[in-house]
């Protein structure tokens, strides 16, 4: 399995393996499913540097799941949807030639972008995950980011969750993850 995310999959500020990627990995174990992950995360990637280094990943890892976790930092820099959009379908697409099943990880932005943006910038995941035939899930930081006092499940910028949130999102993205696996 192959993540191709950002710095919420890359555990920005967190002590090595508290991320929801590690913890991912120690629940496959755990359960003596028979798969290797790769955390190709980089802080700070979006869609188009992501869409630039996966074919190079692709070849080198021979993923059979491919999840996609980019976007949010597209967002923070007001960057065209369509773009955005068009580069997780390539993504996608690209995975899926190469034989691989994909997981299209869905995130949302603040109102303050603007309740269209807001709106189509989340929509935008769901498109892209029906239009490739893949799993979605609709939004990563459910449960940490769209709960009453989440600034305190939130390092000091604001953006990045603090370790204790992590298990809360493994738990969004496990069970749409685990049949994929099987």
């Amino acid at each position: 399995m192959l993540v191709v995310g950002d710095s919420l999959s890359a555990e920005y500020g967190l002590a090595r393996g508290s991320g929801w990627v590690a913890l991912l990995e120690r629940r496959i174990a755990e359960q003596g499913i028979a798969a290797t992950v790769v955390n190709a995360s980089i802080s700070g990637d979006t869609t188009s540097g992501g869409r630039s280094r996966l074919a190079a990943l692709l070849k080198l890892h021979r993923p059979t799941l491919v999840v996609l976790e980019l976007g949010a930092n597209d967002a923070l820099r007001g960057l065209p949807l369509a773009m955005t959009r068009d580069n997780l379908a390539q993504m996608a697409a690209a995975a899926r030639q190469a034989g691989a099943k994909v997981l299209v990880v869905g995130m949302q932005v603040p109102p303050n972008y603007g309740r269209k943006y807001s709106d189509d910038f989340a929509a935008l995941f769901a498109d892209v995950a029906r239009g490739a035939d893949a799993a979605l899930v609709p939004f990563l930081l459910k449960g940490v980011a769209d709960v009453p006092g989440a600034e305190v499940l939130f390092q000091a910028d604001r953006i990045h969750p603090r370790a204790e949130a992590h298990p809360t999102i493994l738990g969004n993205v496990w069970p749409v993850l685990r049949p994929l696996l099987m």
